[in-house]
C-alpha cells in the first residue's frame, strides 16, 4: 500500500513538472507577440449575391496580409461554419508575430453606396460601424495599439475607430478606467500611401472635434460652469493657432442691451458670458464671415416653469449647441479650412431663485423687440435671440445656429436626423449633401407663416416665447420665434435636441452624449469653401 502511494505521488510530481515545462515553453513561444498588446483590424466584404456557398471578398489590406501569412486568414475563416455577416467580427491569434490578435470584420457589401431612401452613403457608414465594433473588441481583450485596415475609405475608418473609443471617465477611480488605445492606419500595402494617410488624418480630426463636443456635454454642471466652459474652450481653440477668443462679461452684455439673454441668467449665482471666437484659415474664400451660434445653457432646471425631476440630470448637456460649435471650430483649426468664421456662444444657467424670471414677465431683446415670457423653460430661444442679433452686426454671409431647443423635435424625428429650418434652398442642399456623406443626417422642417402667427400673438409684448398652439408644432414655433431676430437671407437653425444622446441608435457611438452634428457642420463648411 505504501509503495503504491509513493508511486502515485511520483507520477503526480512528474506530470506537474511536465505541465510547467509545457506552460513555460508556450509562454516563450508567444512572448514576442503577446507582450506587445498590438492588434490588427482587417476587413472583408459579403458576397454580392445571397448565397451561403459564395465566398467573401477581401479588402486589399486583408488580401496582402493573407498572402504574407501564407493564407492563414483564409484557413481560419474556412473553419467557421458560415460566412461572416455584416457587422460580425471574429478574433484570431498567432497569425503573425507582429500582432497578438487579429480581428477580421465583415464590412458589408462592397457595392453599397448612396441610398436615396436612407439619405446617406451606406458604404461609408458600414465601414465606420465595422471598424468601431472591431476596435472595441480588441480593447476589451487588452490591446493598447491597433492598426486599422482603411477598408477602401480611410477617413470613414478613422472616424469609426476614434468615435467608438470615446469614454468620459476622468471623474472615476483610475483603476476602473478603460485602457487607452492608440489607433493607426494599416497602410503598408498601398501604392497611394500618402493619400490614404491624409484621409486617415482628416477622419481622426473630424472624430476628435465630435469627441470634444461629447466631452463638454458629458461634464457635470457643477464642473462645467459658464466660466469653466470659457476657460476650457479658450485653451483648446487657441492651441490650434487659428482661433482668437474674446470673452464678453455681464457688464458688456448689459451695455449691448441684451435683456432677453440676461433674463435667463438672473436666477443663477453663476455669471453669464458671451464667448466670441474668430477663426481664419489660410487664404479664406469668403469676404464676409460665416457666423456660427450655439446655445450654451450649462444647466437647465426650467426656471420657475420647473422641469420634472426624472432625467433632469441630462440637462447638463443643454449646452450641446455650444459644444458642437466648439468642436466644429476645433476641427476647422486643425484642418485649416480656408474660411473666415465667427462664432457666438451665449453661456449661462437657467436656475430658480427669488430673482428668476416669472411666467408673464416681459423682456426686451437687443433689437428692441419685447418678449412675453410665458414659459421660462423655453429659455434657449431667449439667449439665442440676442446672440443672433449680435451676429447680424458683422454682416455675415451666412448664420447657422445649433441648439438643443425642443423636445418636440425628438418626438418628430427621434435620433434619426437633425431638424433643420432655413430660408435658403441653396444652403440646405449643401447641408443635406454634407449629412449624407458623414452619416449624420439632416431633415428640413417647415418655416411657414402659420407658425409665425402663433408666436406673434401676445397680450403684453411684440412676441411670445411659446406658440399659441400649445405643444403642437413646438419645434416649428421655436424656429419661428428665432426667425424674428434674423434678417440674413441665408440663415439655418439646427434643432439638435433629438440627437443630443445616443442609446443604441448609432453603432459607432457609445451610450451617452453624442456630439452630433459636429462632423456634418464641418463637412458643410468644407463644401462652402470649395464653391
Amino acid at each position: 500500500m505504501a509503495a503504491s502511494l509513493r508511486h502515485m505521488r511520483g507520477t503526480k510530481h512528474r506530470l506537474s513538472r511536465l505541465w510547467r515545462g509545457l506552460r513555460d515553453c508556450n509562454a516563450a513561444c508567444f512572448t514576442t507577440s503577446a507582450t506587445r498588446n498590438k492588434g490588427l483590424v482587417l476587413g472583408l466584404f459579403e458576397p454580392e449575391e445571397e448565397n451561403d456557398n459564395a465566398s467573401p471578398s477581401f479588402t486589399r489590406a486583408t488580401q496582402n496580409f493573407d498572402d504574407k501569412t501564407k493564407q492563414k486568414v483564409t484557413h481560419h475563416l474556412q473553419l467557421l461554419k458560415k460566412n461572416l455577416k455584416k457587422g460580425q467580427t471574429r478574433i484570431f491569434y498567432d497569425l503573425d508575430p507582429e500582432y497578438s490578435s487579429v480581428a477580421v470584420t465583415c464590412v458589408g457589401k462592397k457595392s453599397a453606396t448612396y441610398d436615396e431612401v436612407e439619405g446617406m452613403d451606406m458604404g461609408r457608414d458600414q465601414i465606420r460601424a465595422a471598424v468601431a465594433s472591431s476596435v472595441r473588441q480588441l480593447q476589451d481583450i487588452g490591446e493598447t495599439e491597433v492598426s486599422v485596415d482603411p477598408c477602401g475609405d480611410a477617413e470613414a475608418a478613422a472616424e469609426g475607430g476614434h468615435l467608438a473609443l470615446f469614454v468620459y471617465q476622468e471623474l472615476k477611480a483610475e483603476k476602473s478606467h478603460q485602457a487607452h488605445v492608440n489607433l493607426e492606419c494599416f497602410n503598408d500595402y498601398s501604392s497611394n500611401r500618402d493619400k490614404v494617410i491624409k484621409q486617415w488624418k482628416r477622419g481622426k480630426i473630424l472624430a476628435d472635434g465630435q469627441n470634444f463636443a461629447r466631452h463638454l456635454m458629458e461634464m457635470p454642471a457643477n464642473k462645467l460652469t459658464p466660466s469653466h466652459f470659457v476657460d476650457l474652450v479658450n485653451t483648446r481653440l487657441t492651441n490650434t493657432n487659428r482661433c482668437s477668443v474674446t470673452v464678453r462679461d455681464r457688464k458688456w452684455i448689459e451695455s449691448q442691451k441684451m435683456g432677453s439673454f440676461l433674463s435667463v441668467a438672473k436666477g443663477s449665482v453663476e455669471e453669464p458670458f458671451l464667448l466670441e471666437v474668430d477663426y481664419k484659415g489660410d487664404n479664406p474664400s469668403n469676404q464676409n464671415p460665416l457666423a456660427l451660434v450655439g446655445k450654451g445653457i450649462t444647466f437647465d432646471t426650467g426656471g420657475i416653469s420647473l422641469k420634472p425631476p426624472a432625467d433632469m440630470d441630462k440637462m447638463r448637456a443643454d449646452m450641446g449647441g455650444a459644444a458642437c460649435v466648439s468642436g466644429t471650430l476645433l476641427a476647422l483649426g486643425n484642418l485649416n479650412i480656408p474660411l473666415h468664421v465667427k462664432a457666438f456662444i451665449p453661456l449661462c444657467e437657467n436656475m430658480v431663485d427669488g430673482r428668476s424670471t416669472k411666467p408673464g414677465d416681459v423682456v426686451t431683446a437687443m433689437n428692441g423687440k419685447t418678449i412675453q415670457v410665458d414659459n421660462t423653460d423655453a429659455e434657449g430661444r431667449l439667449i439665442l435671440a440676442d446672440a443672433l442679433c449680435y451676429a447680424e452686426t458683422f454682416n455675415p454671409e451666412l448664420i447657422l445656429d445649433m441648439a438643443t431647443l425642443t423636445g418636440a423635435i425628438d418626438v418628430a424625428l427621434g435620433a434619426g436626423a437633425t431638424g433643420v429650418y432655413t430660408n435658403s434652398l441653396s444652403m440646405w442642399e449643401y447641408l443635406q449633401k454634407a449629412g449624407s456623406s458623414t452619416g449624420d443626417r439632416m431633415w428640413r422642417m417647415p418655416l411657414f407663416n402659420h407658425y409665425t402667427k402663433q408666436v406673434t400673438k401676445s397680450d403684453l409684448a411684440d412676441i411670445n416665447n411659446i406658440g399659441s398652439g400649445g405643444r403642437s408644432g413646438g419645434s416649428c414655433t421655436a424656429a419661428a420665434f428665432l426667425r424674428e431676430f434674423v434678417t440674413n437671407k441665408q440663415w439655418m437653425h439646427l434643432d439638435i435636441a433629438g440627437v443630443m444622446m445616443n442609446k443604441s441608435d448609432v453603432p459607432y457611438l457609445s451610450k451617452g452624449m453624442a456630439g452630433r452634428p459636429t462632423r456634418t457642420v464641418v463637412e458643410f463648411l468644407q463644401l462652402l469653401s470649395q464653391r
